[in-house]
């Protein structure tokens, strides 16, 4: 596939392949951007945002209504590329394409609803015959920055909000799962979205990244991703509004009074969906010692029944990790942990880029695989006595993106959503569900800023505040 910038398709002599995760098939090629390339398209977003800008929001509404009607259609080929270039099963493929649509119309309508507010300036000293109102409006270049575990949803959730919000938009995903942004941008210019507001580069993070964030003509950058590149963003962003997205290490409490086949079902979803691979996973399982033993009896049978492999099969129910180097890392991350006195119930066998699905078990808060973001198909297991132990170890991690607690009682939930530091609070669920209209965002080293399309508009417009001196 071909990459879009200043208003057309355009190749390079250099490429990248793309490959299937499972058997390393080239699917296709991208070009290899460069920050010349960068620079050019920034040139025409400049004119691209002054056209969005003076565009209705009637019109950008339609614009991401008819986008939304060409991903429905197409919502099976949509899934399937998903999956092929990401490596997770086809039914999740298939939700993530669905989910992205909604993404697009829940944008749509938002658009319709960017509004400032009265400011009651007279109730000031000295401001009688003062009126005040706000005006929101676009930020300009809104920079897209996607990673590979959900390439068409979570691109969907920045361009969605920044069309929506009158802006333009430069799309750069990660170069393992370039093509399901490619396609996005194939569909908003067939919806008729001005060729001027979109661009999407493709290449190396570490080149293109810097071109972008560097670049005073973007505006607003916004990030999903690793904890580390986030933080460099923002080091080199400097006044620059940010919205960003990062890692965690999410824990699940399974208190005395659990509904203990609830919780299973849960942690087998969220611990193992999309291999692991997903920010928000059920990583830290944390168990009452009173109910340790039934907890990992009933899971343990739940977790073997999980076929992993190729995610085209209709079978699979976990595929494989986006490169075999990740693999090798889970691989190496359960290995140390075992050494270091964890149990690996069962699983943790790679077959290439595969990981068999695994439940480790007497696992010390200190481990690796326990205070860091594993970002595989692996839980551990960490026994705790009460409420307060459980709450003390589900704080004990530089992050704060999501968490779950299984119990009845409702001081206990309560105690849970007041005190544990996250920005997502599950009650009797794990740590892994998201709705896409909701506010989402993390605490501590998970990020800044919020999106959700109606929340992501906010962080992509400006405010500005009018006051009319009255006579």
């Amino acid at each position: 596939m071909q990459m879009f910038f200043s208003g057309q398709w355009q190749d390079k002599s250099d490429t990248i392949d793309v490959v299937n995760p499972f058997n390393g098939e080239v699917i296709d090629t991208v070009p290899r951007g460069t920050a010349a390339d960068v620079d050019a398209a920034l040139a025409t977003l400049a004119e691209g945002a002054r056209i969005m800008k003076k565009m209705s929001a009637w019109d950008r509404c339609q614009i991401l209504r008819k986008a939304a009607a060409i991903m429905e259609r197409r919502e099976e080929e949509l899934g399937r590329l998903i999956s092929t270039e990401e490596g997770k099963i086809l039914a999740e493929g298939n939700l993530e394409a669905s989910r992205a649509r909604e993404v697009i119309e829940v944008s749509a309508e938002e658009a319709r609803r960017i509004t400032g507010e009265m400011v009651p300036l007279d109730a000031a000293p000295g401001a009688a015959g003062k009126l005040g109102f706000t005006l929101r409006v676009p930020c300009g270049i809104v920079a897209a920055i996607t990673p590979f575990n959900f390439p068409c949803n979570l691109v969907c959730h920045k361009i969605g909000p920044a069309i929506a919000g009158g802006n333009a938009v430069l799309i750069k995903p990660a170069s393992d799962t370039p093509l399901s942004a490619l396609k996005l941008t194939e569909i908003m210019l067939e919806a008729g979205l001005p060729p001027e507001a979109i661009a999407c580069i493709t290449g190396p993070g570490s080149e293109l990244g810097q071109a972008i964030c560097e670049d005073s003509r973007v505006r607003k950058i916004s990030f999903t991703g690793s904890f580390p590149v986030g933080e460099n963003i923002c080091r080199m962003a400097g006044m620059k509004k940010v919205t960003m997205e990062l890692g965690s290490n999410s824990p699940v409490i399974i208190m005395d009074d659990a509904d203990i086949e609830t919780a299973v079902k849960a942690i087998t979803s969220n611990g193992y969906a999309n291999a692991g691979q997903t920010c928000i996973s059920a990583q830290r399982i944390l168990t009452s010692s009173k109910i340790h033993g039934d907890f990992l009896d009933a899971l343990q049978p739940s977790v073997e029944a999980l076929s992993a492999g190729d995610q085209l099969q209709a079978e699979t129910n976990v595929g494989p990790l986006v490169r075999e180097a990740d693999a090798e890392r889970v691989e190496k991350w359960i290995q140390q942990a075992v050494e270091s006195g964890a149990r690996l119930v069962t699983g943790g066998e790679r077959n290439g880029s595969v990981c068999e699905p695994a439940i480790l078990a007497d696992v010390a808060p200190e481990m690796r695989i326990s205070c860091e973001e594993l970002f595989g198909p692996a839980v551990a297991l960490t026994v705790f006595d009460d409420i307060n132990q459980a709450i003390s170890l589900a704080n004990q991690t530089e992050f704060g993106l999501s968490a779950g607690i299984f119990t009845q009682d409702i001081d206990r939930a309560m105690r849970f959503a007041q005190e544990v530091d996250s920005g997502n609070l599950h009650i009797n669920w794990g740590s892994q569900w998201r709705a896409d209209l909701m506010p989402y965002g993390g605490l501590k080293h998970s990020g800044t800023g919020k999106e959700g399309p109606k929340y992501a508009i906010r962080e992509m417009t400006e405010e500005k505040m009018v006051v009319m001196h009255l006579k």
